[in-house]
C-alpha cells in the first residue's frame, strides 16, 4: 500500500532515543524533562480515594468543574488575571494535546505560523498535519533573545499565528514586559492567534517575574494560554494540563478536543482539584528549582562545560565547544556510552539542526543524581 507521510523528517523522538540509550547504558539520564522523584504523598493519597468516589466514567468535556474553578483561582492568585472557570478554562489530556488542539482549531492551509527556535518539537509537526506553514524565527546563543524589528519582518498578511515559550524551552530564556509589549505592538489591528506555551510558569529564577500574554489587554483576547499541571505537580505521567482562552476562542479549541481525546482522567482531574484547594505548595517552586539549578551548577563548575544563564525551566545549557568539535548527537551519544551521563543535543530542538555546541541537562532530579552527574563528567 502507498501513502504520502505528512511528516516524512521525524525517524525518531529525540528524547526517547535518548531515553532509550541512558536505559541501555545505565547512564544517569539528564535529557528527558521530567522528574525522577515522586509527587506529593497527599496529592497520591487523593487519586486512591477518588478512584472509589465514582469517577470511573467519562469527566465533561471541558474538564470537571471543580478543576476549572481551582485554575480560575491559581490564575487570579498568581497573574491578577481574571478568568470564567466556565468559558475560559479548559482541562486536556497535558499540555501537548492543547497545543495541538490549539494549531489544528485556527491554522487552515496555507495559513503561516511563525515558531521560535529552539523550541519544544511538537509546534512544527502539529503545523505540518493542518497543512499550515511553520516559518521559523531562529534566536541566537548565547542571549537568545528575540530581535522584534527583525521579528516583524516574518510577519506577513497569510500570518495566523504566533508561538511564544515562557520560560523558554530548551534555553531558559524568559520574555520580559518589554518583550510583550512589543509583541502586542506587532499583532494590532491583525487578526492572529497567540499560542502561549506557558508550561515552565513557576519556574522562574533570581527574583524574576514570569509574564505571560494573559496579563496584556492587547494580547488577552487573542491568546491561547497553556499550562501543564505535570510540570507544576510534578505528575508528567498523568498527562493533565490546561489552556486559557477568550470565550470565543474557546468555543473553536473544544471542538477539537470534544472530537480528539473528549475527556482527560475522571479521578485524577478529581484529585488535583481536591488538592488545589487544600495547598498552594506550587508557589515554593521557584525557589526549589532554583536550589537545584545551583546545586546542578556547582556540581559542573569542576568539568570544562560552560554554563548559559539559566533564568527559568528546568533545564540548564551548557557549551561543550572547549571540549570537542563533535557534532551535539555524537557528543551526547558518546557521553552516554563513555562517561554515564545522557543529555539533548540543542540542534534537534531546531527544524534546521544549527548546531551551537550546546547541550540541554534537566535539573528535574534528586541532588544525589545531579552531584553524581557532575561527578562522572569532570573526567571529560
Amino acid at each position: 500500500m502507498q501513502f504520502k507521510s505528512k511528516l516524512p523528517y521525524i525517524h525518531s523522538h529525540i528524547f526517547s532515543y535518548m531515553t532509550g540509550l541512558a536505559n541501555q547504558y545505565n547512564a544517569i539520564n539528564l535529557s528527558q524533562g521530567f522528574p525522577n522523584f515522586e509527587p506529593a504523598q497527599q496529592l497520591k493519597d487523593l487519586v486512591a480515594q477518588c478512584l472509589n468516589q465514582n469517577t470511573s466514567q467519562y469527566a465533561p468535556m471541558a474538564g470537571l468543574p471543580a478543576l476549572r474553578n481551582q485554575v480560575a483561582i491559581k490564575i487570579q492568585k498568581c497573574m491578577n488575571v481574571g478568568v470564567d472557570a466556565d468559558t475560559e478554562v479548559t482541562i486536556g489530556c497535558g499540555a501537548t494535546e492543547m497545543i495541538f488542539n490549539t494549531i489544528a482549531a485556527f491554522v487552515w492551509p496555507g495559513d503561516e505560523v511563525i515558531i521560535i527556535e529552539p523550541g519544544y518539537d511538537c509546534y512544527r509537526p502539529a503545523i505540518d498535519v493542518v497543512g499550515g506553514k511553520p516559518i521559523v524565527y531562529k534566536m541566537q546563543a548565547p542571549d537568545f533573545k528575540i530581535d522584534w524589528v527583525k521579528f516583524a519582518t516574518y510577519i506577513t498578511p497569510k500570518t495566523r499565528m504566533i508561538i511564544t515559550s515562557t520560560p523558554n524551552n530548551p534555553t531558559g530564556v524568559l520574555m520580559t514586559n518589554n518583550d510583550m509589549l512589543q509583541l502586542a505592538q506587532l499583532v494590532k489591528g491583525t487578526d492572529i492567534i497567540i499560542l502561549s506555551d506557558e508550561v515552565y510558569e513557576h519556574m522562574v529564577f533570581d527574583g524574576a517575574a514570569h509574564h505571560s500574554p494573559l496579563q496584556y489587554p492587547e494580547l488577552r483576547e487573542r491568546t491561547v494560554a497553556v499550562f501543564s499541571f505535570g510540570k507544576t505537580l510534578h505528575i508528567t505521567g498523568w498527562r493533565i494540563g490546561y489552556a486559557i482562552a477568550s470565550p470565543d476562542l474557546t468555543i473553536e479549541l473544544r471542538k477539537v478536543h470534544q472530537n480528539t481525546v473528549f475527556s482527560a482522567s475522571h479521578p485524577l482531574q478529581k484529585a488535583i482539584a481536591l488538592y488545589l484547594a487544600e495547598t498552594d505548595e506550587y508557589l515554593n517552586l521557584p525557589a526549589f528549582y532554583q536550589q537545584k539549578r545551583d546545586i546542578f551548577l556547582n556540581a559542573m563548575s569542576g568539568t570544562r562545560f560552560k554554563p548559559l544563564h539559566c533564568q527559568g525551566s528546568y533545564f540548564q545549557l551548557f557549551d561543550y565547544s572547549d571540549i570537542s568539535n563533535e557534532g551535539d548527537l555524537a557528543f551526547c551519544e558518546r557521553l552516554i556510552k563513555d562517561y554515564g551521563v545522557a543529555a539533548i543535543p540543542v540542534s534537534r530542538m531546531y527544524s534546521d539542526n544549527h548546531d551551537d555546541k550546546l547541550l540541554r541537562f534537566c535539573f528535574a532530579k534528586t541532588d544525589d543524581l545531579l552531584i553524581a552527574a557532575g561527578s562522572k563528567l569532570t573526567a571529560l
